[in-house]
């Protein structure tokens, strides 16, 4: 009568297992959501279907960024987010024309930057088709469309 069933060890220890799979799930789930990558797909896209030359700028909120002429990837405390742009492909403004490219992102026009409008569509191009990296997310992105006769692109960068 006062001896104790063998059942109740195991659903003692079963219950332990349980509780600590539940605390270490607890202490796992991030602190921070994951910054907002959705917001900055968006400035992007709306800058980039524009019909007319057009520039914005977008705070950002992360440590790492990725960005790509598709996709943009943000990476911060809370995990990391993903956005794809719709009006795409984008021009990230960094590599190797990055300085010209760049001084088009901020205001110079392309044909001051460029000899010609074909050494501007190779840059263009060369840009669109580097591989992606994570870098260190800068304050905010700069997102400027361009049009120089035929060549219209959209510069994204810092």
């Amino acid at each position: 009568m006062f001896d104790t069933a063998v059942e109740s060890t195991y659903v003692w220890l079963a219950l332990a297992v349980v509780g600590a799979g539940v605390l270490g799930l607890a202490l796992r789930v991030p602190t921070a959501p994951p910054p907002d990558a959705t917001s900055v797909a968006r400035t992007v896209d709306s800058v980039a279907s524009s019909p007319h030359e057009a520039t914005a700028r977008h705070p950002i909120d992360a440590r790492q960024i990725r960005l790509g002429s598709h996709r943009l990837g943000l990476r911060g405390p809370g995990g990391d987010a993903h956005a794809s742009f719709a009006y795409g492909p984008v021009v990230p403004a960094k590599g190797g024309d990055g300085d010209r490219l760049d001084a088009v992102l901020h205001g110079v026009p392309p044909d001051r930057a460029f000899a010609s409008r074909a050494r501007f569509e190779r840059a263009l191009n060369r840009s669109r088709t580097r591989d992606p990296s994570w870098q260190p997310a800068p304050d905010g992105l700069v997102v400027r469309r361009v049009t120089w006769g035929e060549v219209n692109a959209t510069l994204v960068g810092e």
